[in-house]
């Protein structure tokens, strides 16, 4: 078509609007249909759906019934849906029972679950910005002299739906990496058998490695290397050992730990990394390393809003797809409890025993990194103790392993060092040196290793750069 001489830009014509917001009752009923029929299809809508993006009440209250039996490990059945829903005050207001049947009946199979319950989410969202952009209406027509508070109400009105609605996925270490390089690689698949080596040989001597089923605690206080410790651990099980590793980090960005992964691989400074700047020597290096972690299969998931029900489904989904050998949390004072809790305290005791029921269902380690509370800042010296577990409820008690990372010369410079040690050489200032202290070890030993940190890449090592003797998975020192 020419107007004027011009081509006229087609557009599609804009639905007319029904008076209804965007929804799709049979998607709805679609998605409950799965969960009563199929025991996997928990683990795979989960991710993607909450029950407050249902737009038919009903559907809600029936898809809100499955999934607090599936966080119970219960089966969901239309009875078992039925005796919650009676429960919960809502079965005669659903429909009662018959409500149920006929959905199991309509939608006989779960196949394409997860597209549909996609299509409830997605018009959940567009729900969600209709009332945004309705709201944001309304600050504009009030208006008023500060338009500066009107466009912050505006922008945290959206802001609000993007934090809310980006729980993301799964981002594979080697997808990450080829987008920093823009380089594709190969990778490979591997699994271990009985438990996962931390990397660190005297730690390894210690512990026999990771016991399938344990959980394992890292605590330390801010900036002392918990992170780093974390992707040393991910970077063994996936690289050194060819086995499947599942990353949660809920501070930092996949690009972020993909990056620090890359550095300490190639042994080249993060800053030269990150701007370009490294020499051609290092550029090798740094295109090695990436063949080496692109092969890996490591599993990085930078949702900044977690529950454990939901590392659950989405380790499950893992697991089946390709194997699961590690689940690494970084760290567990982010994550939200998956139910209702008087206190913090309470709600950590909550999230710690759920992690532990997970380890011991996937028959994976699970590492999770925890916060120490100042306290330890306020005493001398600054080693951490059990006692310093931040909102420690049952921690300690759910713990199989709870270790810390204590570096000295984070709180003392070498002239404090050295005026508090006359008699030590001015060299002996344990500058780049950490103490991995094991204060609670449920089946074996305790005690205390020196590793080196290195600041400029961010990693930690063995102390001394050596071949690793025979070690064998599932080595415990005699204890039992």
């Amino acid at each position: 078509m020419v107007i004027d001489g011009r081509p006229a830009q087609l557009r599609p014509e804009p639905r007319p609007p029904s008076g209804l917001p965007p929804h799709d009752v049979g998607a709805e009923e679609a998605v409950v249909a799965a969960l009563l029929l199929d025991e996997d299809a928990y683990a795979r809508v989960l991710p993607i759906v909450r029950p407050d993006d249902f737009y038919r009440e009903q559907n809600a209250w029936a898809y809100d019934a499955c999934i607090t039996l599936g966080d119970r490990s219960e089966s969901i059945t239309i009875q078992t849906v039925a005796h919650e829903l009676e429960r919960a005050g809502r079965l005669d207001a659903a429909g009662g029972e018959p409500f149920l049947v006929e959905l199991a009946g309509k939608y006989f199979t779960a196949m394409g679950v997860e597209a549909h319950a996609r299509i409830v989410a997605r018009d959940s969202l567009y729900r969600k910005l209709i009332s945004a952009a309705q709201q944001i209406a309304q600050l504009a027509y009030a208006g008023g002299p500060d338009v500066q508070r009107v466009l912050s109400g505006a922008e945290g009105l959206l802001l609000g739906i993007r934090t809310a609605e980006a729980a993301g996925d799964f981002k594979r270490l080697r997808d990450l990496l080829d987008e920093f390089l823009e380089h594709p690689a190969e990778d490979e698949d591997g699994e271990l058998s009985v438990a996962v080596r931390s990397g660190f040989m005297d730690l390894d001597a210690l512990l026999g490695g990771f016991k399938r089923g344990d959980l394992i605690i890292l605590a330390a206080r801010t900036g002392v290397g918990k992170t780093s410790l974390m992707l040393n651990f991910a970077r063994n099980g996936g690289v050194g050992q060819h086995g499947s590793v599942a990353l949660f980090s809920l501070e930092m960005s996949g690009e972020q730990l993909a990056m620090r992964l890359l550095a300490a691989e190639a042994d080249v400074e993060m800053a030269r990394l990150r701007l370009g700047r490294h020499n051609e020597q290092e550029e090798h290096r740094v295109m090695h390393a990436h063949g080496v972690l692109s092969g890996a299969n490591v599993f990085i998931d930078d949702s900044a809003v977690l529950t454990v029900p939901e590392i659950r489904a989405k380790c499950r989904r893992l697991q089946a797809e390709h194997g699961l050998d590690l689940i690494i949390v970084d760290y567990l004072q982010l994550l939200h409890g998956a139910g209702r809790a008087d206190t913090r305290t309470n709600e950590i005791s909550q999230i710690s025993r759920a992690l532990k029921e997970l380890a011991r269902e996937l028959n994976v380690p699970v590492i999770a990194a925890a916060q120490l509370s100042r306290a330890v800042e306020t005493r001398q010296p600054h080693i951490p103790m059990l006692s310093d577990l931040r909102e420690s409820g049952s921690i300690e008690q759910d713990a199989d392993i709870v270790m810390f990372i204590y570096r000295e010369d984070v709180y003392m410079k070498p002239e404090e060092w050295q005026a508090q040690h006359p008699d030590e050489p001015g060299n002996a200032h344990p500058s780049g040196l950490a103490q991995i202290i094991v204060a609670k070890h449920r089946n074996g030993p305790t005690g205390t290793i020196t590793v080196r940190f290195r600041d400029r890449t961010a990693s930690f090592q063995d102390l001394l750069l050596r071949s690793e003797p025979g070690f064998e998975p599932g080595y415990d020192d005699g204890w039992n």
